[in-house]
């Protein structure tokens, strides 16, 4: 028998945790790690596990590493705090947790997101594979600021069980995390040692338009696929609008 350590990270996710953590059930421990919320999310947390911990923020790889050392088992599964564990997905866990895993060491999981009241099928967002149930003894999460990944020892397997994503209650909180996520994107640019070209900031919004709306099928899912892909592109066109400023603009 398999157990599982189900792992969350969050900050002031009140609206989102319950939901999360409901769906975690399942599992054999629940830890989520808090980066010091103002809001009740500490309090919601502890109705469905005593495993709560504070912790500062570090960044999105340090805190996702500090979460894996608390994990019991040798197992774990990463879940964010607007991300839901669809019931398909549960039962292929359990059923792995029941017959065994074998010589692999970590599966990707396809996530769905709901967005503008549907679920996204097109424009890249789908079945966008993510590596969240692994061997804590042969992974660990490695990046930047931004778009961490789990490296893993080993065979990689996927899964079809999806993990349920509720990244944007609305377009204000889309560009807010937008604005957010493209600063850390330059900073990270900055420390590799990139510089914007004025094709940077001229074609590459373009081309990312192009690629999310038409190679990826955005025009499928009619206006709201307009929408990610013009979203696309102005992350595209402010990571490296920031990264300009950085060089221009003393501290």
């Amino acid at each position: 028998m398999v157990k599982v350590s189900a792992l969350v990270i969050a900050h002031n996710e009140e609206k989102n945790i319950r939901r999360c953590l409901e769906s975690l059930s399942w599992a054999d421990e629940v830890i989520l790690v808090d980066a010091e919320s103002q809001d009740g999310t500490v309090q919601t947390a502890k109705e469905y596990t005593q495993r709560v911990y504070s912790q500062p923020w570090g960044g999105f790889v340090a805190q996702r590493n500090w979460a894996l050392q608390q994990a019991q088992h040798q197992w774990v599964l990463f879940l964010d705090a607007d991300e839901v564990i669809s019931p398909r997905l549960r039962e292929e866990i359990e059923a792995l947790k029941t017959k065994g895993i074998g010589e692999c060491r970590g599966f990707e999981i396809p996530r769905k997101s709901f967005y503008l009241g549907g679920w996204v099928n097109h424009c890249g967002w789908y079945p966008n594979y993510q590596l969240r149930l692994f061997d804590r003894k042969e992974g660990k999460w490695e990046g930047g600021m931004i778009h961490e990944k789990v490296k893993v020892q080993g065979r990689v397997e996927r899964l079809k069980g999806e993990i349920l994503h509720y990244p944007y209650p609305d377009l204000s909180s889309h560009l807010q995390r937008l604005d957010n996520y493209s600063t850390l994107k330059a900073e990270d640019l900055y420390h590799q040692g990139k510089r914007p070209h004025f094709w940077d900031l001229l074609f590459r919004p373009f081309f990312k338009f192009l690629k999310m709306f038409f190679l990826r099928f955005g025009f499928l899912e009619g206006m709201r696929g307009l929408i990610i892909s013009c979203f696309g592109a102005y992350y595209s066109f402010l990571g490296y609008a920031k990264l300009f400023e950085k060089g221009r603009v003393p501290r």
